[in-house]
């Protein structure tokens, strides 16, 4: 089951109600040993946006709700493509399922989930078994429809 990310990182976001796309250090300390190393790159260019930045600019788009392509540059968390593609890499290392898992077992040995406010429904969790089979419905007619052809 799947809760909201919202209501799993709230506890370690930082205290800046305002900035909410800010990691605290605490969370930032659970999410690194999660990520996937970077390669080396083979031909110079520019230096690569450190992954917290990149994370925090990955959150701001979310909160904002804003396209890739409008993050603010003065922002300092690299262009919005980079954010993109940093999220993508981390996807498809499957960081947010561990970082799913770390947090509820942080959550759950500090006593802070709340089950009772959980919804499960048909879209998150698959029924266990089927209703009652329907009976098939009676004609009303007297008999077979007349020939039409």
């Amino acid at each position: 089951m799947w809760l909201s990310a919202r209501l799993l990182v709230a506890p370690f976001v930082a205290k800046r109600n305002s900035r909410p796309w800010i990691l605290s250090d605490e969370l930032w300390s659970l999410v690194e040993p999660l990520l996937p190393v970077p390669t080396p790159k083979l031909v110079a260019g520019r230096p690569r946006i450190p992954d917290r930045q990149a994370l925090c600019g990955i959150l701001f788009v979310l909160h904002a709700g804003i396209q890739w392509e409008y993050l603010p540059q003065e922002l300092g968390f690299g262009s919005g493509m980079t954010c993109w593609r940093r999220l993508a890499t981390w996807n498809e290392a499957g960081v947010w399922d561990q970082l799913h898992l770390v947090l509820l077992k942080k959550l759950r040995s500090a006593k802070q989930l709340d089950w009772s406010r959980a919804v499960i429904d048909a879209s998150h969790v698959r029924a266990a078994r089927r209703g009652p089979k329907a009976d098939s419905a009676r004609s009303t007619a007297h008999g077979r429809a007349a020939n039409t052809t």
